[in-house]
């Protein structure tokens, strides 16, 4: 039920009422009062008929209880009293009294006798005292109820940040501006970043020249990045111009990144990775340079789930993907930095994409390295495996690829799935048996 009532404005009514409707249903002969009082709180929220004005949405026992919690803290809050057994008459006399005042929800209540009095001078806390002036804090919202039904009778005269004031319906023009105000409030830079911003760019710019100072600390406006929100670090990556730094100044930045404590979020870490990498890597022509393999690589070993999301599936499934992008992100697989956690984080992102000839390859050379996955996991691999081989028949790479999880996880492989690769391994044996008889035949004299 706190659940429900957090996510609320995002639930569609039509599907929360009969939830609510299902939980009101409880026969238990000693139903749960805050189950019930949450669910009085959400048909409250949704409108549907329940009384609000002075009617509490507990039960009358756990009003009870509540009070009887107040009475043995006492005043101040400080100890806790022990709590006795409660004489069977005595409670029968307080439901008989409630019963009775409650047929006069409108009339303030006077403090329960047995209450003690406090002190001459001090208070009971706030929290304590709420129950006492439940039906004073009630009158108080009736008649402010009252008068915000006054004001809306003279909305239409109202201009548009009164009436969402007074929970009136926005225009479309006035929620645009809302909207536009908030994103343009998540874009801005704060304040300490964006002065630094001149320090950062020209930082970058002296070490892209050189690799002096490549085992120094980082610098200390790095640390500003933690107070940046996602959409707040895309702008600063476009501010410093990272997708155009060069690789000398790639392997820097990555350094500094890598020994910032405390770590990146996941989400700055995921913007980081794309503004780094995923261009640089779509548009190499030629095998990527040995500064470009280690930033990438060492960035991975630590950030392995930003680099799955914003790298690994995206270049997968661009079209323009090629043996470059191809033999980097096999390289990337056979890192010895790569612990075996991080080998199953790369795993489960390769079998949600779909296949083609270069995700043979790139899963090929991580299988390599006998990642060490669960059996459903492994399950997970072999029905890929089994799915993708009559589209593959013709593949060298799928051929070499069932080389590898044949001889490197023979152990793990049931009967049945045996049974199943049998056919997607015999075409493509047939297709590969004579593919190397008319390449022989070419040779012959």
């Amino acid at each position: 039920m706190s659940l429900l009532m957090a996510v609320r404005p995002s639930l569609p009514e039509n599907r929360l009422l009969p939830l609510l409707q299902i939980a009101r249903q409880d026969t238990s002969p000693d139903p749960d009062p805050w189950l019930q009082a949450l669910g009085e709180l959400l048909r409250r929220d949704l409108g549907v008929g329940v009384p609000t004005e002075g009617v509490s949405p507990l039960s009358k026992r756990c009003q009870r209880q509540l009070r009887d919690l107040c009475r043995q803290l006492g005043p101040g809050g400080r100890k806790l009293k022990l709590t006795q057994s409660p004489d069977p008459e005595e409670e029968k006399e307080k439901e008989d009294k409630e019963d009775k005042d409650s047929q006069w929800p409108r009339e303030r209540r006077k403090a329960p006798e047995e209450e003690p009095a406090s002190p001459e001078g001090e208070r009971a806390p706030k929290r304590f005292r709420c129950l006492e002036r439940e039906e004073e804090e009630s009158h108080e919202e009736r008649a402010e109820q009252e008068s915000l039904e006054t004001l809306a009778e003279r909305g239409s005269t109202l201009p548009i940040k009164n009436q969402s004031v007074l929970g009136a319906e926005p225009t479309e023009t006035g929620q645009s501006l809302e909207d536009a105000k908030g994103s343009a409030e998540s874009l801005a830079l704060p304040k300490a970043i964006q002065d630094q911003v001149p320090r950062l760019q020209q930082l970058l710019k002296t070490f892209g020249e050189g690799l002096q100072g490549l085992e120094g600390a980082p610098p200390v406006e790095l640390q500003l990045l933690h107070e940046c929100s996602s959409s707040q670090m895309d702008l600063l990556c476009a501010q410093l111009q990272l997708p155009q730094l060069s690789d000398t100044g790639l392997l820097q930045l990555c350094t500094w990144l890598l020994s910032l404590s405390p770590d990146l979020s996941l989400s700055n870490a995921t913007v980081l990775a794309r503004s780094l990498f995923l261009g640089r890597i779509l548009s190499l022509t030629s095998s990527a340079s040995r500064l470009l393999t280690i930033s990438l690589t060492s960035f991975c070993a630590k950030y392995t789930h930003p680099v799955c999301r914003a790298l690994l599936g995206p270049v997968l499934r661009a079209p323009e993907t090629g043996p470059a992008q191809t033999e980097l992100l096999c390289c990337l697989m056979k890192d010895k930095a790569l612990e075996p956690d991080k080998q199953v984080l790369l795993l489960g992102q390769i079998l949600e994409l779909p296949w083609k000839e270069q995700t043979f390859l790139v899963l090929q050379s991580l299988l390599e390295r006998q990642v060490e996955m669960t059996p459903e996991k492994f399950n997970v691999l072999m029905e890929r495996l089994c799915k993708e081989g009559p589209a593959a028949a013709t593949s060298m790479a799928y051929a070499k690829l069932m080389l590898t999880v044949m001889t490197k996880y023979q152990a793990n492989i049931t009967e049945t799935q045996r049974l199943g690769l049998a056919t997607p391994l015999s075409l493509n044996t047939t297709f590969l048996r004579k593919s190397l008889q008319a390449a022989l035949r070419h040779l012959a004299p």
